[in-house]
């Protein structure tokens, strides 16, 4: 991909839009969308790493309730002919055409390697990548199997988007944000996989969401691994521009109530 003079490329995770409750996270959907009324201006390209949203299913008919000023933004930068990457995270495993087909947005469901300016970019959520959490890797395998899916299918949606909001946020291990503090290099498990991606191939960036923590963290003279961070606590994303790629913080104006 190239980036044109004077363009830009956006990277930004874990929204969790719904959580705690539809009426708790309005301001934020407000302040996320006047985000991307803001990038759209220079944008070359806008990337999603996933947790958009707090909880997604796709029935064959239905979709969650809500959410209308996020969908229809990003509609419109689409549109306009800024494509949109979405990467799907643990709480919208359940993606299966909606964004394809009404909005024109590809969607990854596992990490992708993207070429930017010459950079090599391995780009994705970052759920279930590396050494540990044996206990969510376990559950995603239940949530992702295709019996799985089917039997929940069958659930009627108003009980079935309610059992997933409550378990979304009363279930830490399901939501995989219990721990978002920063103990160490030696403690990232994310640094740990792309430690070991680094001993196939090289890499300039590494680029990941799901620790709700804006890192960056230097692999070695030349590959970097950045955390975008999330959009409930510290409202950071990130931005490729002159060949770098750099973390900042949306803080121009306080959310609304």
């Amino acid at each position: 991909m190239i980036v044109p003079e004077g363009k830009k490329i956006y990277f930004s995770s874990d929204h969790h839009l719904g959580a705690p409750t539809p009426e708790l996270s309005f301001p934020r959907e407000k302040k996320f969308v006047k985000w991307l009324d803001e990038v759209k201006e220079d944008a070359a390209a806008i990337f999603l790493l996933g947790d958009m949203f707090d909880f997604w299913f796709e029935y064959k008919t239905v979709v969650p309730k809500g959410f209308t000023r996020t969908l229809g933004k990003l509609a419109e930068i689409t549109d306009s002919g800024i494509p949109i990457y979405y990467f799907v995270g643990n709480h919208d495993l359940w993606m299966n055409g909606y964004f394809e087909e009404e909005l024109n947005i590809p969607v990854f469901h596992e990490p992708q390697v993207f070429n930017l300016n010459g950079k090599v970019c391995l780009i994705g959520h970052g759920d279930g990548l590396g050494p540990g959490d044996i206990g969510y890797k376990r559950m995603k395998k239940v949530f992702t199997n295709p019996l799985s899916k089917w039997l929940y299918n069958w659930l009627h949606p108003d009980l079935g988007v309610k059992l997933a909001q409550y378990l979304s946020v009363k279930n830490k291990m399901i939501s995989g944000d219990e721990d978002v503090k920063f103990l160490g290099e030696e403690n990232e498990w994310l640094v740990h996989y792309c430690r070991r991606k680094l001993e196939q191939q090289h890499y300039d960036y590494f680029i990941f969401g799901h620790r709700h923590l804006p890192l960056e963290i230097k692999l070695n003279e030349k590959s970097t691994y950045i955390n975008l961070g999330d959009w409930i606590t510290y409202f950071t994303y990130g931005v490729f521009q002159d060949n770098k790629l750099s973390l900042e913080k949306y803080d121009k104006e306080a959310i609304e109530s």
